[in-house]
């Protein structure tokens, strides 16, 4: 009998190798990861639907496919979690709102879903989210409170919040989240996994996101090659997006080209504009130590970063308007009180208003696109801090209202629409995980995949398993 721990340890590409040794099948792989949802669901409260007879259904004819050595695609019978944003043909996606009708109907699947079924995936669950994907903790009136698998105390960051915990307790290798300031890096950096906000564009979305061109889809798993093998099946067009960008090569052939030679800028606080705490700028200067005896040129370096905030506010203010815009009062009243207060900030600004943030935009990404003419990569801390107490938006006694007040290394970033990735780079002395980031210039998703790779095949991002479910 095969062991099911053992095989929710797994990454996805040990689980395809298995599937073609003939170790184990995809049932036997799925039947564990419902076991393990079952067992972490009551404690940490990952996810909003667990879908455990299609699951099975599809484990059973990726199996077959198996053993007729006739897979169907890149991920077959490999198990993922989608987070609640993605529409699912069958499934109520219900973004975390009390404002939505889960009678649907639900007839297709986003662009991402659909790559996951050509490819043979098997869709086990759609995660938590905070209310429409607002803010960067994952807690809402619908479904309540994530909470972080190496602390139960603790947020697991958001807003893909669910997808990370998932993914960190072994509830399917993989997941997609999406990255309108940070949701898919923060939940990554917080929940100690892998987590990718590529150049907008790379992953085709369907519907378009009301906020616009901030918003990514990202891959998020247990290390960077699995990242990438999820990266290459979902970046794969779909007609729907008139904004896609056009196809690109896979970026896991290119993962063990290494660091050597790169030109790396390490920023440790933006020039002094953030304060990190100790042992997480302790961490990421290790993790950079790291690159430099892998052979990186790496420099400190600070890119010409003002302080876009409120730019930035403006535009996800208003998205949030977009949101609510199709609400009646008796809905609107349903919505998270902080949603509600974004939805109202964003209906006051005027036109001018949202033009100049697109203003301050572009010169931040013309700031950024020179910096990369010296430097291929750039790191930061994905965040200045670990994970804060669950269910609420900001750290208690911070003083500050909203989440972009301890984001300011992600959402810039969304801004420009680089490629992002954060990585494991170690514990602080309550155990919780920090987060190294990683960003390159507009299309150069390879360049941060090879870099995060990197880091992973050293050793650089082992972390000790979860302790809190």
């Amino acid at each position: 009998m095969t062991d099911s721990m053992f095989l929710t340890d797994l990454t996805a590409r040990q689980l395809l190798a298995g599937y073609e040794r003939g170790d184990f099948s995809p049932v036997d792989v799925v039947r564990a990861v419902l076991e393990r949802i079952e067992a972490i669901e009551p404690l940490v409260n990952a996810f909003v639907r667990v879908g455990a007879d299609e699951a099975l259904a599809a484990a059973e004819a990726s199996t077959a496919r198996w053993r007729a050595k006739e897979p169907q695609g890149l991920l077959d019978g490999v198990p993922v979690s989608v987070k609640d944003i993605f529409l699912q043909r069958g499934a109520p996606t219900l973004r975390g709102s009390r404002t939505v009708d889960p009678a649907g109907p639900w007839p297709d699947d986003a662009p991402a879903v659909a790559r996951l079924r050509e490819h043979g995936a098997v869709l086990v669950g759609k995660t938590t989210t905070p209310e429409f994907g607002w803010k960067g903790v994952t807690d809402s009136p619908l479904s309540g409170v994530t909470r972080n698998p190496y602390d139960l105390s603790r947020t697991a960051g958001g807003s893909s919040g669910g997808s990370a915990a998932a993914v960190a307790l072994g509830a399917a290798p993989l997941s997609i989240g999406t990255d309108g300031g940070g949701s898919v890096r923060i939940p990554a950096s917080f929940c100690g996994v892998f987590g990718l906000k590529p150049t907008y564009g790379r992953i085709p979305l369907y519907p378009s996101s009301p906020f616009g061109t901030l918003a990514h889809a990202g891959p998020m798993a247990r290390d960077a090659a699995d990242g990438a093998l999820l990266l290459d099946v979902i970046s794969r067009p779909d007609r729907r997006d008139w904004s896609q960008l056009a196809p690109a090569p896979g970026v896991s052939a290119v993962l063990s080209e290494g660091v050597a030679e790169l030109r790396i800028a390490y920023s440790p606080s933006f020039g002094g504009q953030v304060a990190v705490r100790p042992d997480v700028a302790a961490a990421v200067r290790r993790g950079v130590e790291r690159l430099a005896e892998l052979g990186a040129y790496v420099e400190e370096a600070d890119p010409d970063v003002p302080d876009t905030v409120e730019a930035f506010h403006t535009l996800w203010f208003t998205g949030a308007a977009r949101v609510a815009q199709p609400l009646g009062a008796e809905r609107r009243a349903l919505l998270d009180p902080g949603l509600q207060e974004a939805v109202a900030a964003g209906a006051a600004a005027s036109a001018l208003d949202y033009l100049a943030a697109v203003d301050a935009r572009m010169d931040l990404g013309r700031r950024l696109g020179l910096f990369h003419e010296s430097y291929d990569l750039l790191v930061t801390p994905t965040l200045p801090i670990t994970a804060f107490e669950a269910g609420v938006e900001t750290p208690k006694d911070s003083g500050q209202r909203r989440w972009t007040s301890w984001t300011p290394f992600t959402y810039p970033f969304n801004l420009t629409q680089q490629p992002a990735a954060s990585v494991p780079c170690g514990v602080d002395a309550d155990g919780l995980p920090i987060g190294l980031q990683l960003i390159g210039a507009r299309h150069a998703d390879a360049l941060v995949m090879r870099a995060a790779h990197a880091l992973y095949e050293s050793g650089a991002t082992s972390l000790p398993a979860p302790t809190g479910a």
